[in-house]
């Protein structure tokens, strides 16, 4: 599996990952039905589908056994095993949801195929998917093209990883924490929960500080272990540190002069584009 992934219907944040070989999207079979029955607490949808999966069982529906499992960034931010389903399994399962969303899911399920295919075709209609996506929650352009930018910073960092002996995603997570903790102080989790998020990117409700601070020490991490050829665990573990630290001196050196700080608890849940402070 490739591409692990998170879109938005509506005002839900739906988890889905691609299988390249089948060219097929797998969904978290429990956020579909959170829409479905219109349930923002997670919880209540997971009995919903765990009643509804037991009905289902018993009534001989193929539509249980046509589900997977795959290892989902769930909402204490660890990866866990959750139902998973097709978009044909997904249609089937609809049919035996009450609900208003029913038709509308149905053509956004269809619709979030056909754009896969556009994309893999021309990568650049991703981006600016992913563009639209933003400006549909209020972002501001520049802190688009922030977003963007540092998104283009990540990804050189993290081929040069995959490219020099890091190949599985609990050692990317590492490195990324060492780098996180290593600039604000503060590790990947901590700088979620003071932001009061569970499931969201942390980088998409970062302040335009945060990013521009995050995107410093993932380029100073590159350049400090292409310098020295960084190979494997340990050694990129140093280059982290060492990265995050240039970030860390720029970030303590620009709060002494404005008495501000950098890492914040604000974000964007409010959903209109405006920054949110906590509380």
């Amino acid at each position: 599996m490739k591409d692990a992934d998170l879109t938005i219907f509506e005002d839900y944040n739906i988890r889905r990952q691609y299988d390249e070989k089948k060219e097929v999207w797998y969904f978290s079979v429990i956020d579909i039905v959170q829409v479905l029955i219109q349930q923002k607490d997670y919880q209540t949808a997971r009995n919903y589908w765990k009643v509804l999966k037991n009905r289902l069982v018993n009534e001989g529906s193929e539509v249980v056994t046509k589900c997977n499992q795959l290892k989902l960034v769930a909402e204490d931010g660890k990866m866990r095993f959750t139902d998973v389903a097709d978009t044909e399994t997904l249609l089937r399962l609809i049919q035996s949801v009450p609900s208003p969303k029913a038709e509308p899911v149905k053509l956004w399920l269809a619709k979030v195929g056909y754009e896969r295919i556009q994309e893999l075709a021309d990568p650049e209609k991703s981006l600016n998917r992913a563009r639209e996506n933003w400006k549909k929650h209020g972002r501001s352009g520049k802190w688009i093209q922030q977003r963007m930018m540092g998104q283009e910073t990540r990804n050189k960092l993290t081929d040069y990883w995959s490219e020099h002996e890091i190949k599985h995603a609990k050692e990317f997570a590492i490195l990324t924490n060492i780098i996180h903790q290593e600039w604000a102080e503060v590790s990947v989790k901590s700088h979620k929960e003071l932001k009061g998020l569970k499931t969201q990117n942390l980088r998409d409700h970062m302040t335009e500080a945060e990013l521009i601070f995050s995107a410093l020490a993932e380029l100073s991490t590159r350049e400090i272990a292409e310098s020295v050829d960084a190979t494997g665990m340990e050694e990129n573990k140093v280059a982290g540190k060492e990265g995050g630290g240039i970030a860390k001196r720029a970030r303590i050196d620009l709060e002494e002069k404005t008495g501000k700080k950098v890492v914040s608890e604000k974000n964007y849940l409010g959903g209109n584009g405006d920054v949110k402070k906590l509380g």
